[in-house]
């Protein structure tokens, strides 16, 4: 007997992620998740939604824009391409992350090989640097 796939009703999946039926709706409209099968009540959401969605909660944890989560999603989907030439008028996407009062962390992730785990782990240790240095030159 084979085996049905698990699905899943709007609030159900809302549930899941701990997300607003508006939030979901949202990434769904701007191509951040795929469509679900059905339409109205009858809407079904897959395992892949849920994946979608908790990758997306996963990168925005990590500080990124909804922007670059986009970017992420469409690259996983298509196979790597290599890092633009860095020429003049050349473009980029970076992530810039504030880090304390005149310091800001640039990152181009695509050059930086980082995971979002990693970029979040680099931020961390950053900020306490910062946090650190502040405190040594606050004590007398």
């Amino acid at each position: 007997m084979k085996e049905q796939a698990a699905t899943f009703t709007l609030g159900e999946l809302c549930a899941l992620v701990e997300l607003p039926r508006r939030t979901v709706r949202y990434y769904i409209q701007i191509g951040l998740v795929d469509r679900p099968e059905g339409a109205g009540r009858g809407a079904r959401y897959s395992r892949r939604h849920l994946e979608q969605l908790l990758e997306i909660r996963k990168w925005q944890q990590a500080g990124l824009s909804l922007e670059r989560i986009g970017e992420l999603l469409a690259q996983s989907k298509a196979p790597p391409l290599p890092a633009p030439p860095q020429k003049t008028g050349s473009v980029a996407v970076k992530s810039h992350i504030r880090v304390a009062t005149g310091i800001e962390l640039v990152i181009d992730p695509r050059q930086a090989g980082l995971s979002p785990e990693s970029l979040q782990k680099l931020v961390d240790a950053v900020i306490q640097l910062c946090e650190h240095r502040q405190s040594k030159e606050e004590t007398p």
